[in-house]
């Protein structure tokens, strides 16, 4: 590569990081603000992290948003990859048809989901809460985790699972000793994918939750509405540091997989 080329890929790459990065850096600085006005720096303060730890209604809130997106998680990942297995491994009437459905989700927008969702809510008369939200949240990330473990099992050396039946094992040992293993960083990946789509999804909870069970997102937004306080950004400070833990986690755990693999 030549120097001037490579020079300005170095300036292009450092442009794009800054404009990803610095707006986040902004509101994780003026977290901690000691001005009651988001956008003007007086000092130095962790005020803001206290008053969000005694605030009853966003724990409540945050409550709600972890253990809505652990259960979304939790019930997308075992779907999600049972349903590549079976696409990967089956030839069934219909799989071209099935295939195609799990398609949907991934390209039609929340707004029609949620519309959806609560217009057969209303038919069938059922009462708005937390367990309204779940359906719709899995519904959506179910086809991220099948096509991220179908992305996995893509790469998988068949010769590995015939040589462990060849050795004795049943398919219930050759799917637990051989299989699971090697395709638990996309199982992973999915699940980091479905956990992340749920804690941060809006439009659809907006719809489906009702008066009485907030998530931070729509708490989020219910209080942008009246202003950015430093409070909010103390909030997504916690919720961006939540999320980087959770990748670095996971992509430590992802890479020993991949390298043992």
């Amino acid at each position: 590569m030549r120097p001037r080329t490579k020079k300005i890929l170095s300036i292009y790459t450092v442009l794009i990081f800054m404009f990803f990065y610095i707006p986040i850096a902004i509101l994780m600085a003026f977290s901690f603000n000691d001005s009651k006005v988001g956008t003007v720096w007086t000092g130095f303060t962790v005020d803001w992290y206290v008053s969000l730890f005694s605030n009853e209604q966003i724990l409540t809130a945050a409550y709600n948003s972890l253990l809505i997106a652990v259960v979304t998680t939790i019930i997308a990942t075992i779907c999600g990859t049972l349903a590549a297995l079976a696409f990967h491994r089956y030839s069934f009437p219909g799989k071209k048809a099935l295939d195609f459905l799990f398609y949907i989700p991934v390209v039609i927008p929340d707004i029609v989901v949620a519309v959806a969702l609560l217009a057969l809510y209303g038919w069938l008369q059922v009462t708005l809460g937390l367990s309204t939200v779940l359906p719709g949240h899995v519904a959506i990330t179910i086809s991220y985790v099948m096509l991220v473990v179908l992305a996995r099992l893509a790469g998988l050396d068949n010769q590995l699972e015939e040589a462990a039946k060849d050795l004795g094992a049943n398919e219930w040992h050759t799917f637990w000793k051989v299989t699971f293993p090697l395709i638990s960083p996309g199982i992973l990946a999915g699940a980091l994918l479905a956990f992340t789509i749920s804690l941060d999804e809006f439009v659809i909870t907006y719809f489906t939750s009702g008066p009485s069970a907030n998530t931070l997102p729509v708490l989020v937004y219910s209080m942008v509405r009246m202003g950015v306080s430093p409070e909010i950004n103390a909030l997504s400070t916690i919720l961006v540091l939540l999320i980087i833990i959770t990748v670095m986690v996971v992509g430590k755990r992802m890479h020993i997989g991949n390298r043992e693999g």
